[in-house]
This record gives structure tokens, sequence and C-alpha cells, in this order.
């Protein structure tokens, strides 16, 4: 699957850190990771209240491409998550 751009803005713009928001009607508690100077970031998702989960890492290439790796789940799930997700 080929990263939207859209995705990719969106993943940029989410705060690096830990914060509540909101997706697809559900409450979320997020962490946003940055490793590797930038290079690598992890992001992960725990609906409060309820069992659904986001995991994912995001690898900046040499050649300036990005390369989505979700944990245990679709390229799909994460990118509608990361794409509709409104932090606090």
């Amino acid at each position: 699957m080929s990263l939207p751009p859209e995705f990719l803005h969106a993943f940029e713009n989410l705060p690096v850190g830990g914060y509540g928001g909101s997706f697809d009607g559900k409450r979320y508690r997020i962490t946003k990771t940055r490793l590797l100077t930038g290079r690598s970031e992890k992001l992960e998702a725990e609906e409060l209240g309820g069992n659904d989960y986001i995991s994912l890492n995001l690898y900046r290439l040499a050649d300036g491409t990005a390369l989505l790796k979700p944990c245990e789940m679709s390229e799909e799930k994460v990118v509608a998550f990361v794409t509709g997700v409104t932090p606090d």
C-alpha cells in the first residue's frame, strides 16, 4: 500500500508525547514517541473504556520515503486512525 500524502501530513501534525484524542466517536489515550533523531517514530493509541488498540512504527528512509509498519493490524486501520483522530 502506498502511503497517502494526507497520512504523512496528519502523522507529522500529531504531537509527540502522551495526550487524549477522539476517533470514530471513541476516546483514546495516545502516545507518540520519536526515536533515532526522528528517523523512527512510534504511535500507540488505546481506547478508553473499550478494547480497540492502534500501534504502528513509521521509518524515514535515507532516500526520503516513509515506511509504515503497523503492529499486528492492517495498514488501512492505522491510516484511517491517523487521518481521522482529533487530538485534545
